[in-house]
């Protein structure tokens, strides 16, 4: 008998999960005894080699809620366009009293003095700046522009590109555990129509709560879901309405352990006190428990910058980079840095001229981050010109979805045409052969 070449799991996967069904084989329903031995590889297939589905590679999402001023963050501080239309919001001159940051062989665009640390992980080889990324007719609203990012659809419709990743390489059946948010809510991006992420804000409590009401109830929980039975019905059948329930509730109960597992280990490196900081480092200590998440995301909110910007932005982007520069800082502790590839991004930028209330508005083109030590570091594309603008705004130079498209095939080991509904050109954001 041949191996199927689309079969999702993997040795290592198959072993995270196997450990954890041994440890219930006495109480477990017999459907999922099935399922596990279903997830054992068949001969010839070996870790890594099933298309579509990279079994030792993790993707973080960061996402950066608000539209992100793109302009005083990587900062074209050579440009004096720049000045004029931002005389009191503009970054400083590289040089003088908090200046933007310098980088390497580029005398017209750096980052804003409080991304010191993203500018040791540019000297490290693991930070790629890509300018200027957007869509065509771009979309100032919020909500819609996040969706067209979410979907990788510029009517804004359809399954996330995340969730649509998984669906293509799943063989017909969810990967528990596959995705994970870190929030109050999934985001559209990893919702497909097979594939649901798990989303929690608070690990503690991410698990079943009935027996805080009252502390008879939880002896019948454990026998319904882990023994299968339901009160005066005898056993369910696998493809019962009864038995996908009480899968998807074993399936919760299993991830709600392991997940309050992990995070209850002290991280290797010290994260920052802020929100941010202790969204990856939970991301982290799910990473180093040998979770068999694929896909991790996250959110940083307040970057809709109308008025009072420049303290504001300031320390969002500060947040920003001390917790990614921890974030590696951990994954090195690890062992695990070379297995992480991390996304940043935000749903469009700021119009290119400040307002009057110290702020500025809607806009477009904004840059992205990649962040890891597979990258290509440096600087991306050519920054958005500031004498050619469209209706006051900068042109995207760079489709997001050409970004997506190499995450997709040169990280995650996918094709992206499915995925993206068209073949977009990769991006060159990562090393040959990483």
């Amino acid at each position: 008998m041949s191996p199927d070449p689309h079969l999702p799991f993997t040795r290592r996967s198959f072993i995270a999960h196997g450990a954890t069904l041994a440890s219930l084989a006495a109480t477990i329903p017999a459907f999922i005894h099935r399922s596990a031995f279903g997830l054992m590889i068949p001969q010839g297939v070996t870790p890594g080699s099933a298309p579509g589905f990279a079994e030792d590679r993790i993707l973080v999402v960061l996402q950066l809620g608000g539209g992100n001023d793109g302009l005083n963050t990587v900062v074209p501080y050579g440009m004096d366009d720049y000045y004029k239309a931002r005389p009191q919001l503009a970054v400083p001159v590289a040089g003088e009293v908090n200046g933007a940051i310098t980088l390497p062989g580029n005398s017209t665009v750096g980052l804003h003095p409080a991304m010191t640390q993203m500018r040791e992980l540019l000297d490290e080889g693991r930070l790629a700046i890509v300018q200027g990324v957007g869509y065509p007719n771009p979309n100032r609203s919020h909500f819609t522009s996040m969706d067209i990012w979410h979907t990788a659809n510029t009517d804004a419709q359809g399954d996330g590109w995340i969730g649509k990743y998984f669906d293509c390489t799943c063989n017909g059946t969810p990967v528990p555990e596959g995705a994970i948010a870190i929030g109050r809510s999934a985001p559209l991006a990893m919702s497909g129509r097979i594939q649901k992420p798990v989303a929690f804000e608070n690990a503690q409590l991410f698990r079943w709560m009935g027996a805080d009401d009252d502390e008879r109830l939880a002896a019948n929980y454990e026998r319904i879901t882990r023994a299968g039975v339901l009160p005066g019905s005898g056993s369910v059948g696998a493809e019962s309405q009864s038995g996908f329930l009480m899968r998807t509730a074993l399936d919760a109960q299993l991830a709600s352990d392991r997940i309050r597992g992990a995070l209850g280990k002290r991280p290797l490196v010290e994260y920052p006190q802020h929100q941010l900081a202790k969204h990856l480092q939970a991301i982290g200590s799910m990473i180093r428990d040998g979770m068999p998440t694929r896909v991790y995301y996250a959110s940083l909110g307040g970057f809709d910058t109308h008025a009072g910007q420049q303290g504001t932005h300031a320390n969002l982007l500060r947040q920003v980079s001390e917790s990614l520069r921890a974030f590696q800082r951990d994954l090195d502790a690890q062992g695990n840095a070379g297995r992480v590839l991390t996304m940043v991004f935000s749903e469009f930028g700021r119009r290119v001229r400040q307002n009057a209330s110290g702020g500025t508005d809607h806009g477009t083109a904004a840059p992205m981050f990649l962040i890891g030590p597979m990258v290509n570091a440096g600087l991306h594309g050519e920054h958005p010109s500031l004498n050619s603008l469209d209706n006051g705004d900068l042109r995207f130079g760079t489709d997001f979805r050409s970004v997506y498209a190499s995450i997709l095939e040169d990280w995650m080991r996918t094709p992206s045409s499915p995925i993206l509904g068209a073949a977009f050109e990769k991006a060159r954001i990562l090393r040959a052969g990483a």
